[in-house]
């Protein structure tokens, strides 16, 4: 560790689908947070550290910041505001191929972010993602003085998540913009998530892939049962489907229970490389009706939550 050494919590913050988690996991260098074409995949704050010789980078992947509808929505942005809170410094993350086109939406997707990031002291940066998208790079040039304008004291990089185009500067600047300290965990620790919730997770990426319009949003899993044999060497886990409506249980198990079973052997495929342990899966599929206005169920989710508390539980 060097005498100039950088440790800061750093929140990741913007819009549902600018690519927020994908760009976490390009800066670890290995996949914690899933990722799915479609918005709003993240609902809880996803931890992420990067250690190198002179920093310890520790990031919180937020759920995207939109106008609330419903408890679900709301616990999803109170979430968001929580991680900014306890941030030494902010990532505003945006989507560059989209303002480019309908540069229109800019105003509605930032206006929650807007003011409170305007008035901020702590280092701000706008991240303008997705720019492998853009053809044409002078189509970034207005956007920019969009933001510069909004945004006077953040200091703008247009990045590629997907290629890692533009994240070296960021990093390098980022490092340098966060208080002198001392480590905060271990050199080797990647994320402060249990691996139950890990598992969790990578079955629900699983099921937002697969399914289609809406339904993946009406859907939620917990692990209900995780058996270990440590004379086998084998992880059994027993995980539960959430689906509000009895017609959706029919659509996640699908004809002949094609769609589950394609959804559980990719999801166990993912939990033995994470575990790097023999695996056996078995997905269940329950009705819980309007689950997602249901506060105390979400709060078992860990949806709400401070991520300590959310581990607890």
């Amino acid at each position: 560790m060097t005498a100039s050494f950088t440790c800061g919590w750093v929140a990741l913050m913007g819009p549902p689908n600018a690519g927020k988690s994908t760009l976490l996991n390009s800066c670890l260098g290995q996949k914690v947070a899933i990722v799915s074409p479609r918005p709003q995949t993240t609902r809880n704050r996803i931890t992420g550290i990067l250690s190198d010789r002179d920093a310890q980078v520790i990031f919180m992947d937020t759920p995207g910041m939109h106008q609330t509808r419903g408890k679900m929505t709301r616990l999803m942005v109170q979430t968001a505001w929580q991680a900014m809170d306890g941030a030494d410094a902010l990532g505003v993350v945006l989507d560059a191929d989209m303002y480019a086109r309908r540069p229109e939406f800019l105003d509605k997707d930032i206006s929650l972010l807007r003011e409170p990031v305007a008035e901020e002291e702590r280092p701000v940066f706008a991240l303008v993602n997705k720019t492998d998208l853009l053809g044409d790079k002078s189509r970034l040039l207005p956007l920019l003085e969009r933001l510069h304008g909004v945004w006077p004291r953040a200091e703008l990089f247009p990045v590629s998540a997907l290629t890692r185009d533009g994240l070296p500067a960021f990093l390098a600047a980022l490092k340098a913009a966060l208080p002198a300290g001392e480590p905060q965990f271990p050199q080797d620790q990647v994320s402060t998530l249990p691996l139950r919730f890990l598992a969790a997770e990578l079955i629900r990426e699983k099921l937002f892939c697969a399914l289609r319009q809406e339904l993946p949003y009406h859907t939620a899993v917990d692990i209900e049962t995780w058996d270990e044999d440590p004379a086998g060497g084998q992880v059994a886990i027993r995980a539960v489907v959430y689906v509000g409506r009895p017609s959706h249980k029919a659509m996640v198990i699908g004809r002949g229970g094609r769609l589950l079973k394609q959804v559980g052997q990719s999801a166990r495929k993912e939990i033995m490389e994470l575990l790097d342990r023999r695996t056996r899966l078995d997905i269940w599929v329950k009705v819980r009706e309007n689950w997602v206005e249901d506060v105390s169920f979400l709060h078992s989710l860990g949806l709400g939550l401070r991520e300590e508390d959310a581990c607890r539980r």
